[in-house]
């Protein structure tokens, strides 16, 4: 991907606090950075494809309306870490899932809209991976970082 210009930078500064809430919030964008809407979409699109923008979407507190979420840790052979993380990105509800140097090597989030939805997902991804030394570690206490970058 060729160098960002400026606004590119523009965009991502702007999107990183979150889209308009405006019946045509691409629109909104344009005319703020007096460009065409269909500029926007174009160059959201390209940052999506370059990996530059992981994903463009609303962020909301899951616990506010009723779900139950978790982070788990599993013991993952080496050689089924592909295997099993295409099992566990299957599931409605993981919002992440990485691998960590340890024991428990791989880690993830997943979100239900129930603790007995959260409690058969888990017991679901034991079934399917084959995997029974799974680690299901509840939040006692959240703390939640807003993080925003300037891009310049």
């Amino acid at each position: 991907m060729k160098m960002l210009d400026e606004t590119d930078r523009d965009l991502l500064n702007i999107v990183q606090n979150g889209l308009p809430v405006v019946a045509e919030p691409y629109r909104a964008l344009a005319e703020e950075l007096n460009v065409s809407e269909e500029e926007i979409i174009k160059r959201l699109g390209r940052l999506k494809d370059a990996g530059i923008i992981r994903r463009l979407g609303a962020v909301f507190d899951s616990r506010r309306v009723g779900y139950k979420g978790t982070l788990c840790a599993l013991k993952v052979p080496p050689e089924r870490v592909s295997e099993v993380a295409a099992i566990i990105n299957g599931f409605r509800g993981v919002t992440h899932n990485y691998l960590r140097d340890h024991e428990f090597n791989m880690w993830f989030t997943v979100l239900a809209e129930s603790q007995d939805k959260l409690d058969q997902t888990i017991k679901n991804i034991r079934e399917l991976t084959g995997i029974k030394e799974l680690l299901s570690l509840p939040a006692e206490n959240v703390f939640k970082i807003g993080v925003n970058f300037k891009i310049t």
